[in-house]
């Protein structure tokens, strides 16, 4: 027997009160952090939906592994557990251990890059961008064009797009290349998978002008997942055999494991060349720690292994992808204007379609994202100009591709009833959108400023 409900593939043994609030207590809350969603404190919200990144519950056999946590400053027995499964994934023999992604990210792209130096990417996401362009390099994303289209139906949108991606070393000049980055699955595009086909289109121009391939892989069981369920020649594969497959195509990666490996903190660089990880390795040791735990505590280590063997389980996939898709199709159907088709770790409202009246200078997104906050107690993260913008020389925003707020799913979290009350605040939402108002930027950082912005709501 087929049955329709998808439950979750666990029990819970362990749980944590929601503070419950009204409407008008979140109004206040709003404004005393400058209608800024990361600025308002994790027990004013009910439904947290800013980040699947370090938010997952961790298993029972992850608390086991705790609690044999080696803490060894040097050589620890976890460490050898944790290089061993990220080698075994991988199939890369080099693995340097940071706290988290973007640590990871710092120290590979600050030693690739530099002034002149150029990084493409289908689309790089905030925290790869800016680590990027703070070393003085210059970030460009070559995402295909189905993926620019919200409504599109099409199975992976997260592509490189292969003729631009040509161009662009060419106009660059292949000399000044840093390194070719996937992102697999597209978080800034949407949570869009990538296939396995450009992933290998990707690795021939990477032969072609001899440059280096790198997968930023934070999400990358759930797109295994996907290259199972929609490419061809991959029905029925085993999806952690798919991942090695694509990394197999790559010369190295970087991964936040507090997305994929079900951990809330760690991640870690992993490369086949000594001569690029040896120069990580120096950097590690100053910025991070020992080249063996380079900022992770052992019992750190032993969950993100276990995580990295979890999250290719193929129930718990299963029952990750539908969970969204659940909501992603409810609001669709509602009438909301969805990313289509629905991504893995998130849903992905299109502010500008949803707030057609509210014009990109006044940040539709964003202004979504506080509306969802009133409504619901529910956190969301708006990923359009807010995140994505520029300004030209005279001080003009230059918009983002897209205006999208994130419905970022944590991982073996909420519930069903969770995700139904989620749908129940847009229905409310979606009652009174044509009376939504904009909102202003009264300051602003150089760098990531969507974390810390202050904006003022719009008359």
């Amino acid at each position: 027997m087929q049955h329709k409900t998808i439950i979750e593939p666990f029990r819970i043994k362990s749980v944590e009160p929601i503070e419950m609030s009204t409407e008008d207590q979140r109004l206040e809350y709003l404004k005393e952090a400058h209608n800024n969603l990361f600025l308002i404190e994790s027990r004013k919200v009910i439904i947290d939906l800013l980040t699947d990144s370090g938010t997952s519950a961790m298993s029972a056999n992850q608390w086991a592994g705790i609690m044999r946590g080696d803490e060894s400053y040097a050589g620890a027995r976890s460490w050898e557990r944790m290089r061993d499964e990220i080698r075994d994934l991988t199939g890369y023999q080099y693995v340097i251990p940071t706290h988290q992604g973007r640590a990871g990210e710092s120290i590979l792209y600050t030693l690739l890059g530099g002034e002149g130096k150029v990084f493409i990417s289908n689309t790089h996401f905030d925290t790869t961008r800016a680590n990027i362009e703070f070393g003085g390099a210059t970030a460009i994303d070559c995402l295909t064009d189905e993926g620019k289209q919200p409504a599109l139906e099409h199975p992976f949108k997260g592509n490189m797009d292969i003729k631009q991606l040509e161009k662009e070393i060419l106009n660059s000049g292949a000399e000044n290349i840093g390194a070719i980055i996937l992102t697999v699955t597209n978080n800034s595009g949407g949570g869009q998978p990538v296939s396995m086909q450009n992933a290998k289109e990707v690795r021939a121009i990477c032969d072609k002008y001899n440059l280096l391939f790198v997968l930023d892989c934070c999400r990358i069981a759930e797109n295994s997942y996907f290259i199972e369920q929609r490419e061809e020649g991959y029905k029925g594969k085993d999806y952690r055999e798919i991942a090695q497959e694509m990394f197999g195509l790559a010369d190295g990666g970087v991964m936040s494991a507090k997305k994929d490996a079900l951990v809330n903190m760690g991640g870690f660089i992993a490369l086949k060349d000594k001569k690029i990880a040896d120069a990580c390795t120096n950097t590690l040791i100053i910025k991070e720690g020992f080249v063996t735990y380079g900022g992770l505590s052992g019992r750190d280590m032993e969950a993100l292994a276990i995580g990295l063997q979890e999250v290719f389980d193929k129930d718990y996939l299963k029952y990750r992808i539908t969970s969204t898709v659940y909501l992603g199709d409810r609001l669709h159907k509602m009438g909301i204007p969805v990313m289509r088709p629905i991504g893995g770790h998130a849903v992905y409202i299109d502010a500008k379609a949803m707030y057609p009246h509210i014009p990109v200078d006044e940040f539709p997104g964003q202004a979504l994202a506080c509306d969802l906050y009133v409504k619901g107690g529910i956190r969301a993260c708006e990923i359009g100009s807010v995140m994505f913008g520029k300004k030209d020389t005279d001080g003009k925003l230059i918009p983002a591709a897209m205006e999208l707020v994130r419905l970022a799913i944590p991982r073996r979290v909420y519930t069903q009833s969770h995700v139904d009350y989620v749908i129940e605040t847009f229905e409310e939402i979606l009652k009174e959108k044509d009376q939504a108002k904009g909102v202003k930027i009264t300051y602003e950082p150089k760098f990531l400023r969507h974390f810390t912005a202050h904006f003022e709501r719009l008359n």
